[in-house]
């Protein structure tokens, strides 16, 4: 592993799927990621991209910024920005930050910078446990929600609909950053 943070993420990914009595099997079937890749990814062998975090993390019905947030430990209610954990994409370059502190609640607050020219896609039950909306803090975001697009530029807030596959695409040659709102729906 490269940092302790993702040291981390992988004990956390393991515990969370032993506190959930999911085997390697059973938690690949739900999330589509390969039981051979579970296993590297819980013994540290493999960094994780986003797009299987994601995957493994809605499997196991928590967002990635859970899953991150349990990998930082602690449980303040302050998150001073030196603090929050930030983890990187080693495929895309995609740099994610936990901005919202660990103790928890209702919403959570992720900040992402996308590269230029990178694009990170989503399953629709990445989305199935939570409501979300994006807001452009800099640059210019193509969203692909299902079949439609939206260009977002800075200041642009958009709701996502119903679960459905998405992309987050920066089509530019400058970066773009965006903050993500998250809360869990309603069940």
């Amino acid at each position: 592993m490269s940092d302790p943070l993702s040291a981390s993420l992988a004990a956390t990914l393991s515990a969370a799927r032993r506190s959930r009595a999911l085997s390697a099997s059973a938690l690949a079937e739900r999330s589509g990621v390969s039981r051979a890749m579970i296993g590297k990814i819980e013994r540290g062998e493999a960094q994780p991209t986003a797009v299987l975090l994601g995957r493994l993390s809605a499997a196991l019905g928590m967002t990635l910024s859970e899953l991150v947030a349990r990998a930082e430990g602690g449980d303040r209610r302050l998150a001073r920005a030196a603090d929050q954990p930030t983890w990187t994409d080693p495929e895309t370059g995609y740099r994610r930050r936990a901005v919202s502190p660990i103790s928890g609640g209702p919403l959570q607050l992720v900040e992402v910078e996308l590269p230029a020219g990178a694009e990170v896609s989503y399953a629709a039950d990445t989305y199935a446990f939570r409501h979300q909306q994006i807001w452009i803090l800099e640059g210019r975001l193509l969203f692909r929600e299902g079949g439609t697009d939206h260009e977002l530029d800075a200041g642009d807030c958009l709701q996502l609909g119903p679960p459905a596959p998405c992309t987050y695409a920066n089509t530019t040659r400058e970066p773009v950053r965006y903050l993500v709102a998250l809360t869990k729906r309603a069940t």
